[in-house]
């Protein structure tokens, strides 16, 4: 009981000292001189916790974690006072004694709930802890478990219903779980990352029983210290890999197994190549059993090392004929690129899955024994001598960060990356974010990056325009995506002022029995105008007026002109 009574007070100081950082430049601070402003916060949380404790006659623990934790709320209230260093002590004993404080504002504070969220979780028309105690009560349940005050908030913001429960009905949650096996601080960790097992429900008591195979079953627990903050961050690495949603793998059975991994890498290292080989396109089953299987894989430098597409490619077993029909097919792709970017040069040769399937298969070793390429290997001279050219422009780092973009969705150091990027506009930043506005609107990856390839002003546009144009496209037209395999340039015309009238007077032309040819997307749009209009006038002699009156009208989607469209008898 002393050891629990005394612990808050040993990292006081240090405590002091950080929230006295984070408040330095509040306004609420500003009329306290600097050098007295730490003195000034340990004195109102001394005397707060005197308030709680003797007025409000909130056990002195609780009372002092209240205090401790809720620093921005308090240096607010003591902005009311005015300071003066020898009587500041006893102006703010008077103050809370008649002067009481929003209980709430310092409670929900002090558990973890960030102050510019506080509106969202204070109770209505409530001021003091008395008169809805049932989250206090809940709070000091948990922290009779164990629980850190200062990150109940966790479990409020992520599971509210926890706070919902009487003490009785949680500690018989709490009880059974411990029955499992877990150490308190182990139980702590799981609690806090997975929330939900305090709901005590179906799903949260499974959940429960499948931590348990990979903590005790497979003896996890043998491999960590018993410290809760540890548990915390090998439950947090455990949760990567249960967040990615899994189907048909048993997630847990895998990491029990490789529970190494859980060890030996940090959050941080786990989560970059979750990501990273997440961005192959496959499913999350073969990502989680790909990096469970072969977790040497992490060591694995992606962010430096430099590859040749050819070289990799024949490192991994490809023939000689089917590199030549690639390359034939994804010129921009070949040459060099960084190792960052392999997935998405996979991708961009419809590799992806042949790729991940080699690297289940036991070609994560043929990754990791990849030697790195010297600078002559896949050398292109005209690649070279561009980006000497680029780097001496006046906008050489606006220029290099395009390039970058290029090399990130697969294009490699080659002449005609070099020829896509000259005529590209815009930050590599919108660029970014117009390619995947395309891929999230059902273009495949690799037909986009041959897209762009061949038209690459697609990317010049902005991300509305070319949604709006995909939605034409397929929704209007009723064109399958892979229309843009051999009419890319679909894209790069204007839609109000092209696409739309062109289409419709062709359409309208049809269902009028005035034309009985039929032509082709690209024979309606890409033709210039001249020819356009020629071709519409040897249709009928008055065809040109209608489609400028009408058709090109921008009243026509309003319908205004509805009933001279459907007028058979139009152009007599």
């Amino acid at each position: 009981m002393f050891l629990r009574r005394t612990l808050p007070s040993l990292h006081s100081h240090a405590t002091i000292r950080h929230h006295t950082s984070a408040t330095n430049n509040l306004k609420p601070l500003s009329k306290i001189p600097h050098k007295y402003r730490t003195k000034a916060i340990q004195q109102a949380q001394e005397a707060l916790t005197e308030y709680l404790h003797t007025v409000k006659t909130v056990p002195y623990t609780f009372a002092e974690n209240i205090s401790k934790h809720s620093t921005l709320t308090l240096s607010t209230i003591i902005s009311k006072l005015k300071f003066s260093a020898p009587h500041f002590s006893k102006s703010l004993q008077k103050f809370f004694r008649y002067n009481p404080v929003n209980e709430f504002e310092l409670f929900y504070e002090s558990i973890g709930i960030d102050v510019n969220e506080l509106e969202l979780v204070l109770p209505a028309r409530k001021f003091f802890l008395s008169e809805d105690r049932k989250a206090f009560d809940v709070a000091c349940v948990l922290y009779s478990f164990g629980f850190p005050w200062n990150k109940l908030g966790v479990l409020y913001k992520e599971e509210k219903r926890v706070f919902d429960k009487d003490g009785i009905e949680l500690k018989e949650i709490w009880n059974k779980y411990m029955e499992y096996g877990f150490s308190s601080s182990c139980l702590v960790g799981i609690c806090l990352v997975f929330p939900r097992v305090l709901n005590g429900d179906s799903e949260g008591e499974a959940l429960v029983n499948d931590l348990k195979r990979v903590v005790l079953d497979f003896g996890l627990v043998s491999d960590v210290d018993g410290e809760m903050d540890t548990w915390i961050d090998v439950c947090r690495k455990i949760r990567l890999f249960y967040d990615l949603g899994c189907k048909k793998v048993d997630i847990f059975d895998l990491i029990g197994r490789s529970r190494t991994i859980l060890v030996e890498y940090s959050e941080v290292v786990l989560s970059e190549k979750i990501e990273y080989f997440c961005r192959f396109d496959v499913t999350m089953d073969e990502v989680v059993s790909l990096l469970v299987s072969g977790f040497k894989i992490f060591d694995l430098d992606v962010k430096t090392r430099v590859f040749c597409v050819r070289g990799l490619l024949k490192h991994f077993g490809m023939d000689e004929q089917h590199l030549d029909i690639i390359t034939k097919k994804y010129p921009y792709v070949f040459g060099k690129n960084r190792l960052a970017n392999l997935p998405h040069v996979m991708r961009a040769l419809s590799l992806n899955q042949w790729f991940v399937d080699n690297l289940k298969h036991g070609g994560h070793h043929l990754l990791e024994s990849y030697p790195i390429v010297n600078s002559d290997q896949d050398y292109d001279k005209d690649f070279e001598e561009s980006l000497v050219k680029i780097q001496a422009s006046r906008v050489a780092i606006h220029t290099l960060s395009k390039l970058q973009f290029l090399h990130s969705i697969g294009f490699g150091e080659n002449t005609l990356t070099i020829k896509v990027l000259k005529h590209m506009h815009g930050t590599s930043s919108k660029l970014n974010k117009r390619f995947y506005c395309l891929v999230h609107n059902g273009i495949e990856f690799s037909k986009l990056c041959r897209i762009i390839s061949l038209s690459p002003k697609i990317l010049n546009q902005q991300t509305e325009v070319l949604e709006k144009k995909v939605k034409f496209l397929c929704k209007e037209i009723g064109y399958p995506l892979d229309t843009l395999d051999v009419f890319p340039a679909y894209l790069c015309f204007d839609l109000e002022k092209r696409i739309k009238p062109r289409y419709r007077f062709h359409t309208w032309l049809m269902e009028t029995g005035l034309c009985d040819k039929e032509y082709s997307l690209a024979s309606i749009i890409a033709t210039s105008e001249g020819s356009f209009i020629a071709r519409v006038y040897r249709i009928h002699p008055a065809a040109p007026k209608i489609y400028f009156e009408i058709f090109m009208s921008r009243d026509y989607d309003n319908q205004a002109n509805i009933h001279t469209l459907m007028n058979p008898h139009a152009l007599d």
